[in-house]
């Protein structure tokens, strides 16, 4: 056989195509950058249920009386947390005890304990005093380190604390059963009803007595402290929340939430055993079923009137019944801070 020869001009060219060089490469796609780690939640405020087991401030919280400059005075001591405080001004006395309600939205002082340890003192300046709390004595003097005052710490009690039911009541708690709630109500082990329960009866026009304990969170604010409230007919809330020194808004301790403030805030502090009595009538319909009275309520908060006959013209904001009935279960709200509540009974009217 004879050899393949292959022309001049077809070598060149085959020669030329084995010489280029290879395409480039296709360059990588750069790497996608990984997502930014997802900062950690904050931690949850401390939230003490029990007297016995709290922080180092909170022997200075409470309210104090005397007299500043020769006339009658109170401050409200709010702790706020790592030894912070707030001094809340009350001329003339403490609110529903002769507070003068002037002015309007009372002066607010803040303070720092000062030095280490449990008997560290809380240190207050304003404009022309500076005070010094140590122990259950709130002393205050002018710049010049004269006394222009000593308040002494007061522990207020609601006048209906203990209250006994009257015959024909039906008592709802008493420490001793859970059997007036559903399936899912709780109790502590000393006796205490616990957040987030409902009664197995409805009811309409009736008569509460509740004394509940709000629990000391210093490191939280606004709702997020202390928060739960008594929803009559499973409609109508009546707040509970630690608003101890606040001027008292709709959406705190004794407000009809989103409703009506109370005249006069009688929050006490917290972990300090609190009342309401509540005297609730239910709304009223015709044959058709149409509304014709709106419901109300008439509320004593520690014994004080803070609501005289409120009208409530539909279920208030988060209510579990949303629409207007003459019967309802009473709940007891669970915002997921530890309420504690006990002596509760109810007559019907």
């Amino acid at each position: 056989m004879k050899p393949l020869l292959l022309s001049a001009s077809l070598l060149i060219g085959t020669l030329a195509s084995a010489a280029d060089p290879a395409p480039p490469a296709t360059p990588a796609k750069p790497a996608t950058p990984a997502a930014p780690a997802k900062p950690a939640p904050p931690p949850k405020p401390s939230a003490y249920d029990d007297p016995a087991k709290v922080d180092e401030d909170f022997p200075f919280q409470g309210e104090y009386v005397g007299k500043m400059r020769d006339a009658a005075f109170a401050f409200q001591v709010i702790a706020r947390g790592k030894g912070m405080f707030d001094a809340v001004l009350c001329p003339g006395g403490l609110p529903g005890a002769g507070w003068t309600r002037q002015p309007a939205h009372r002066q607010i002082v803040s303070g720092k304990r000062t030095g280490e340890g449990a008997d560290a003192p809380v240190r207050f300046s304003s404009n022309g005093w500076i005070g010094l709390l140590k122990g259950t004595t709130l002393e205050l003097t002018d710049f010049k380190g004269s006394s222009i005052g000593v308040l002494e710490r007061v522990e207020r009690k609601s006048d209906t604390l203990g209250a006994k039911p009257p015959e024909g009541a039906i008592v709802l708690f008493d420490g001793s059963s859970l059997a007036a709630f559903k399936d899912g109500a709780k109790m502590t082990p000393d006796g205490l009803l616990m957040q987030g329960c409902t009664t197995k009866e409805a009811f309409g026009d009736c008569q509460i007595h509740i004394e509940f304990r709000l629990p000391y969170m210093p490191e939280a604010k606004g709702q997020a402290r202390g928060n739960s409230g008594i929803y009559l007919a499973s409609r109508y809330e009546v707040q509970m929340l630690d608003s101890f020194g606040l001027n008292g808004e709709n959406n705190e301790c004794g407000g009809i939430y989103t409703v009506a403030k109370p005249q006069v805030n009688m929050c006490l502090p917290p972990l300090t055993w609190q009342t309401y009595d509540i005297e609730f009538k239910a709304p009223l319909f015709d044959d058709k079923g149409t509304k014709t009275a709106d419901a109300e309520v008439t509320v004593r908060h520690n014994g004080v009137l803070i609501h005289d006959k409120v009208t409530i013209p539909k279920p208030t904001t988060s209510a579990p019944v949303s629409t207007d009935g003459k019967l309802g279960t009473l709940y007891l709200q669970d915002h997921g801070n530890p309420m504690r509540y006990r002596n509760i009974w109810l007559v019907k009217k």
